[in-house]
């Protein structure tokens, strides 16, 4: 941004969800419960995952970053979010908004290709099971994950990089309940197509290759449980999937919903029910939906509560 973009706007006001009144005491609560939900569940996930050695491999690391990113983008977003409900005019400074942003696209790029990453996972498990212990070595899971995260630093650098050549004038109030991409080129005086542009090449690369990675491997794994004999084999094959299946489509559904739309087609307070969606939804749901459909971690999660009892 150009030094005297800094002296024009030095502070934003966020709009909030709804500028309903009797609605922001219900919708205070209903985030905080889903926000203290988030921190437990995933947290709770971490600590499980770290402490039963039996769920020390491949599937398991990559769903302890997988609960790391939804607590660190879910804390990036929701406190500031409670905020809006509860005070008359929210405002965030420039430089707070701007570090919002950074992490926000650090944490959502991040979580879009771990995603892929178990998908992969699980294709290499079900497709190539002799070789799984080769193929996902502790080298391997850790070069996926150093790309997991270097993508998620190309996401927040290619916006906030789309961000620096925009000058904001006197305008300072964002039609939304964080700083995000849309609403802050709304703002700007000399946004163009060229940024709308990039904002839409940026946000294919962050969901449309791993969507593409994550077909791909779910082809291949389709193809080897339908020459699976047994219909116990299919089954087993089938709940390892399941709940991964899930978490994408909720992430990636609600993601695609909001970014890859035009402008006319998807009105920005429409968007912000979609935001809503994956930054507050799906990370409180990822955690429930793999410990409540995952046998391995219901019975960590026993023996864990069983040893503190014991103790």
């Amino acid at each position: 941004m150009a030094a005297d973009n800094a002296s024009t706007v030095t502070e934003f006001v966020l709009a909030g969800l709804t500028d309903e009144p009797e609605l922001q005491m219900p919708l205070f609560f209903l985030f905080l419960g889903f926000y203290v939900v988030t921190v437990v569940g995933n947290l709770g996930l971490i600590t499980l995952i770290g402490l039963n050695s039996h769920l020390h491999i491949p599937m398991y690391f990559f769903l302890l970053n997988l609960s790391f990113i939804d607590f660190s983008y879910s804390t990036t977003l929701t406190p500031k979010m409670l905020m809006g409900f509860v005070s008359k005019r929210n405002t965030i400074s420039y430089a707070g908004c701007m570090t919002q942003f950074f992490f926000f696209c650090f944490f959502v790029f991040s979580e879009s290709y771990i995603l892929s990453a178990m998908a992969y996972d699980r294709y290499v498990a079900i497709c190539k099971p002799l070789l799984y212990t080769v193929t996902m070595s502790p080298q391997v899971c850790f070069l996926l994950l150093l790309g997991v995260y270097g993508m998620g630093v190309f996401g927040a650098v290619a916006h906030m990089g789309n961000l620096m050549f925009i000058t904001f004038c006197s305008d300072n109030l964002i039609n939304h309940y964080m700083c995000d991409i849309i609403p802050l080129l709304e703002l700007s005086c000399n946004s163009s197509y060229i940024n709308l542009l990039v904002v839409f090449i940026v946000v294919t690369i962050g969901i449309g290759v791993p969507i593409v990675t994550i077909f791909i491997s779910y082809g291949f794994i389709l193809s080897s449980i339908l020459h699976i004999s047994s219909t116990e084999g299919r089954s087993k094959a089938f709940s390892t999937c399941s709940s991964h299946i899930i978490v994408v489509s909720l992430f990636f559904g609600s993601g695609a919903f909001m970014y890859l739309k035009p402008p006319t087609i998807l009105p920005l307070d429409q968007g912000k029910v979609s935001s809503v969606f994956y930054t507050a939804v799906v990370p409180m749901f990822n955690p429930l939906i793999y410990s409540l459909r995952n046998k391995d971690v219901k019975i960590a999660l026993k023996r864990t509560l069983g040893r503190k009892i014991f103790s």
